[in-house]
């Protein structure tokens, strides 16, 4: 995915047009806005997608939202019934559908504004579309997913749609996810390790805590915390 200009269109087959801008966004967004400019793929992750072409496009959205205690992101609770990442905090999002269009093009914007929809009842009318970041891999899925980013302008109700697919869906102040207290390491089983946050009732690890780690980090808004606090993970994590 190619990093925009202050606004970019892509067009879609049915003549709609559906862009990326960063006109109008609150001046708390532009180090974000810089992040999606100059990130580079190997500083978000080591699990980049397979050069053969090998996983399954999807996208998520990055929502970021100002509640009353300011800027903060929407996540949800997937249910723990799914075959995948079963009960795991995430961010919205899922695998590209053949109407979302080309996966290099806007096919995983269109893909994270309709699973955000289908899974939390977002109004993507309400949601301005401000930068994606570098395609990521998810090993154990199988995933190559883009993480769009999203600037929520017109605040819509949100909440579990199916609950076959969220348990919960749920916003989090970039506060508490900033503050020393609420972060860890998680260690899996496996001896994988990496950053967690304890927020809103909730053990955010995995994928979303990494995209999250590292948007703080290079957005110069993460505070020294104790890398050596260790949550435990089961083998059904």
């Amino acid at each position: 995915m190619t990093h925009v200009s202050d606004t970019d269109h892509m067009s879609d087959t049915d003549g709609e047009r559906l862009g990326l801008s960063t006109e109008g966004l609150p001046g708390w967004l532009d180090p974000v806005i810089r992040v999606t400019r100059t990130v580079e793929p190997l500083q978000l992750s080591r699990f980049l997608p397979p050069e053969d072409g090998a996983g399954r496009q999807s996208a998520v959205l990055v929502l970021f939202g100002e509640g009353d205690r300011g800027p903060e992101l929407l996540l949800m609770e997937r249910a723990g019934s799914l075959r995948s990442h079963a009960g795991q905090p995430s961010f919205p999002g899922g695998a590209l559908d053949p109407q979302d269009g080309d996966p290099k093009a806007d096919g995983p914007l269109r893909a994270a504004l309709r699973e955000a929809e289908e899974e939390t009842g977002l109004d993507p009318a309400g949601v301005q579309l401000f930068g994606v970041l570098p395609r990521l891999y998810i090993p154990v899925s199988g995933f190559v997913v883009t993480p769009v980013l999203g600037w929520w302008h017109s605040r819509s109700p949100v909440g579990v749609v199916d609950p076959n697919e969220t348990a919960r869906v749920f916003t989090v102040p970039v506060a508490d996810l900033t503050d020393p207290a609420n972060r860890a390491t998680a260690v899996h089983p496996s001896g994988h390790q990496g950053p967690a946050f304890l927020v809103e009732s909730s053990l955010v690890w995995g994928f979303t805590a990494g995209v999250i780690d590292r948007l703080l980090h290079y957005a110069g808004w993460e505070r020294p915390w104790d890398r050596e606090k260790q949550v435990p993970l089961d083998w059904r994590s």
